[in-house]
């Protein structure tokens, strides 16, 4: 298996620009879905009682990227240096845009979700960079040292933030907001349908990051299918222990737990593309496969754990 995650170091996976900006919009049009059911007093509530948020922050910021640390530890015989470093790098990923979706088909608190992503995105300026230096040089330092020049210097494109906080975030939910507050029967009317076609959107968008790499995911998935669904299950089980060990509701654990259990691994794209943070030449395959593949399959595993999570509040008779 090592001999295998290692050929991974040299391949090349393709993202053409209209798949990301496709992906992009699906995005955007899903989080005016979701603005629909938001309420403006429950983000009041949400920051004049922020005890959840603090959690969530602290989950997605502090805990994933240390719990991630010792996943590789522990893998650490029978994972690559640049799969292990593409693992930590998903981790200090800011929050994925589709978990507002998620949590809102959940039946969790939407308004603390987008809060959430919004700090948590915004943050990842400082907070990403930070992250992936600290834990990335621990492994170098004590793990392993053949994933020495792994750890680059991350400089999160402000356009980046920027475009996910306003045009993917701000705009659909101002846009859903006033939908609800100036059409309320045309709101009421667009919630269900918006929610099916969004599922349909999402798995849409599965298929088309899939096919775009077909040939090499088919080759070389059974390699990362497994660790990418360890670490992603984990991730979940974070969050959703940290919840339920501070005793929140649980609307706000739902949340907390897709908060942290989804990751916005197509920032981590973004960087690995970047030439002039990761070089050409530098052999990150194993990086880039960790990390596409969490893009596909935290759709899939989010999707899973919303449908588990939905039949919880309806039996507990929580409103979705």
């Amino acid at each position: 298996m090592y001999e295998q995650l290692l050929n991974l170091d040299s391949i090349r996976i393709n993202f053409n620009k209209a798949g990301l900006d496709l992906i992009n919009f699906v995005l955007a049009f899903v989080m005016y879905g979701v603005a629909l059911g938001v309420k403006i007093p429950t983000f009041k509530n949400v920051l004049t009682k922020p005890k959840s948020l603090i959690l969530g922050l602290i989950s997605q910021w502090v805990l994933l990227p240390a719990v991630t640390f010792l996943l590789v530890v522990i893998f650490n015989k029978w994972i690559t240096p640049m799969v292990a470093m593409g693992m930590i790098l998903v981790s200090c990923c800011p929050g994925g845009n589709i978990s507002n979706f998620l949590t809102s088909l959940s039946g969790g608190n939407r308004e603390l979700s987008i809060t959430l992503t919004g700090f948590s995105t915004a943050g990842a300026i400082f907070v990403t960079p930070a992250n992936f230096a600290m834990w990335g040089g621990f492994y170098e330092k004590y793990v392993n040292r053949a994933a020495q020049g792994a750890v680059q210097e991350l400089a999160i494109p402000f356009g980046e933030v920027f475009t996910t906080v306003v045009i993917l975030l701000g705009i659909p939910l101002v846009l859903g907001i006033l939908t609800t507050q100036y059409l309320p029967k045309i709101s009421a009317k667009l919630q269900k349908p918006l929610q099916y076609l969004s599922v349909l959107f999402f798995l849409l968008m599965v298929v088309l990051s899939f096919s775009q790499n077909v040939d090499l995911f088919l080759k070389y998935i059974k390699f990362i299918l497994i660790i990418v669904f360890v670490h992603n299950l984990v991730a979940l089980g974070v969050g959703y222990g940290v919840g339920t060990l501070f005793k929140r509701d649980l609307k706000d654990r739902i949340t907390i737990t897709i908060e942290t259990g989804i990751q916005n691994s197509g920032l981590g794209l973004v960087l690995l593309f970047n030439p002039k943070i990761f070089p050409p030449d530098m052999l990150i395959g194993g990086m880039l496969f960790v990390t596409a593949w969490w893009g596909i399959w935290h759709i899939i595993s989010g999707l899973a754990v919303a449908s588990l999570f939905r039949r919880k509040t309806k039996r507990e008779g929580l409103k979705p």
